[in-house]
């Protein structure tokens, strides 16, 4: 209902959340299949975390270029923007560890459960984060 509401009032922001979501997806979708893809052809026991970092940061870039070019359409400094697209995603996965922590060992929630309500909440605040931070068209 809310997207039907904000669809009425507010097209451009509606249209922007979709294109969110879809970026969202394909992120997901470039990420988990290229780091399975290196891990199937050079990964080892002794080196799969190197293998995460390095496409951890070729899936932040990829979402970076998908937010600035397809989302927010932006035209800002590239570095800069890419430089706060790294903090917001640093500080949702921070807020994700300490959120599942709290979750799940103060709580007694079940991990997986509490996974999925951690993403949902980090993937609405991260779309703030970056729409008024990462993304966000100066005033002049």
């Amino acid at each position: 209902m809310k997207l039907l509401a904000l669809y009425r009032n507010n097209r451009p922001e509606f249209f922007r959340v979709i294109r969110y979501l879809l970026a969202g997806g394909w992120n997901t979708v470039f990420g988990v299949g290229l780091y399975t893809a290196v891990y199937e052809l050079w990964g080892t026991p002794g080196n799969y975390l190197f293998w995460a970092v390095l496409v951890n940061i070729l899936a932040i870039t990829n979402a970076f270029l998908c937010y600035k070019f397809f989302v927010f359409r932006t035209k800002g400094n590239f570095l800069r923007e890419y430089l706060k697209c790294y903090l917001v995603y640093g500080a949702g996965a921070l807020l994700g560890l300490a959120g599942l922590f709290l979750l799940v060992s103060i709580a007694g929630m079940n991990p997986v459960r509490a996974n999925i309500l951690i993403t949902g909440i980090t993937v609405i605040l991260s779309y703030f984060g970056h729409k008024y931070f990462s993304f966000r068209r100066s005033s002049s």
